[in-house]
């Protein structure tokens, strides 16, 4: 018997659990898209239908109510066994958790400067974003953008304000606006575009669009000259000192900053502190404007 992969449930059981796609989406910080395909794989894969689709809404057939049974508990259980797992190897490392594309472009190629000077602090780095759960998701920290709220119990340090601007390649055609432009969207900050527009006061609206689920997906197509992705500065700062990118308008602030987050105060974990007094120093010095901010 072929069991379909265990991401699949987990897709199943969110949106279960929710009684949505949009809300099991948010909730697995993935795109509807995303949650939709994965369940009509299981569908596929068990050959029975698991939801009714009626006038935008879902809900379980009885094969998928019964299913919810199983899964509700596996995936519970699941998590308790995880966070026992991980709470025997934190009393040795420093989990931190990252958004991803931050996670893969900036903090990891720089963590060996944080082991050199702290050779006695182990750090594991969790790739997710959105809101955050501690105990459930066994980190120490997290590095996230205030683009969510995050309970009066949590305690947050501002590490630099964000910024924003136009990438592509050398030989693209620009500036923003120019004809035949494709722009890249991210489905995981869909407003970005229009946030810069509005800041820059660069018209967009005649260009075309290539929509992609992830920063980094977007980062890579502007690589191979598919078009102008909208990234963060911390994004791409490898890229454009090498050259292979080009920030034709400069990145300017968008209003919204970086925190790193902690369940405690951070004097109560000295490996935290360290961590962050680190991750601040580093921040402030890669997150200068490369060019006068709102320049055009």
């Amino acid at each position: 018997m072929n069991i379909p992969n265990l991401s699949a449930f987990r897709y199943f059981d969110a949106a279960a659990q929710t009684g949505s796609f949009v809300q099991a989406a948010h909730a697995l910080n993935v795109t509807h898209g995303a949650v939709s395909r994965q369940i009509r794989a299981l569908e596929d894969a068990l050959g029975v239908q698991l939801f009714e689709r009626r006038n935008r809404a879902v809900f379980l057939t009885p094969a998928g109510h019964q299913l919810k049974q199983v899964t509700a508990s596996m995936f519970e259980r699941l998590e308790d066994i995880v966070y026992q797992l991980q709470q025997t190897q934190r009393e040795h490392a420093l989990v931190v958790s990252c958004e991803p594309t931050i996670a893969m472009k900036w903090l990891i190629p720089r963590l060996g400067q944080f082991r050199a000077q702290h050779p006695a602090v182990t750090v594991h780095i969790m790739t997710a974003g959105g809101p955050v759960n501690f105990a459930k998701m066994g980190m120490d920290l997290a590095i996230r953008r205030d683009d969510f709220h995050w309970a009066d119990s949590v305690f947050g340090i501002k590490l630099c304000d964000e910024r924003i601007g136009p990438v592509c390649q050398p030989a693209y055609p620009q500036p923003v606006g120019a004809a035949g432009q494709v722009l890249i969207h991210t489905s995981s900050r869909p407003k970005a575009w229009a946030t810069w527009s509005r800041l820059s006061r660069h018209g967009t609206k005649h260009a075309m669009s290539l929509q992609l689920d992830h920063f980094y997906l977007c980062i890579q197509a502007a690589l191979s000259g598919q078009g102008i992705a909208l990234v963060s500065h911390l994004m791409v700062q490898d890229e454009i000192r090498d050259g292979q990118l080009i920030a034709p308008h400069g990145f300017i602030r968008d209003g919204s900053s970086y925190y790193l987050l902690s369940p405690k105060p951070l004097h109560e974990d000295p490996r935290a502190e360290l961590f962050a007094n680190w991750i601040g120093e580093q921040l402030r010095s890669d997150n200068p404007p490369l060019m006068n901010e709102g320049s055009t």
